[in-house]
């Protein structure tokens, strides 16, 4: 059975947790993200897609 969490999702508790360990104050959050919602409206969006796709990919299939 194989279970996908979205990377959407895991990006989020990353940031999360930065947050609670303060390794990163909420200013800096909330640039990141602003940066982060910007960036998908350019037409860099495309070129980051494939590339996290192509990476993730890759990670999963070295873990076969």
């Amino acid at each position: 059975m194989i279970i996908t969490i979205p990377l959407v999702l895991l990006l989020a508790v990353a940031a999360a947790l930065l947050l609670r360990f303060k390794a990163v104050g909420a200013g800096a959050a909330v640039v990141v993200a602003l940066f982060g919602f910007y960036l998908a409206n350019t037409g860099a969006a495309d070129t980051v897609n494939q590339l996290v796709t192509a990476v993730t990919g890759a990670l999963a299939d070295a873990g076969r």
